[in-house]
């Protein structure tokens, strides 16, 4: 799946709390930014929650 798939699954909250944890900025930034810059396996496995 693309990126922009997956963070259409994946709740706001979820996903900011998750890179919170991963040490990524969130400040000012949108979703798509935010999941940029975590690994993709991250991302599928909040998608498939």
């Amino acid at each position: 799946m693309e990126v922009e798939e997956l963070i259409n699954k994946i709740d706001a909250k979820e996903l900011k709390a998750e890179a919170k944890k991963q040490g990524v900025k969130i400040r000012c930034r949108t979703k798509l930014d935010i999941a940029k810059d975590l690994p993709k396996e991250t991302l599928e496995k909040l998608a498939g929650k």
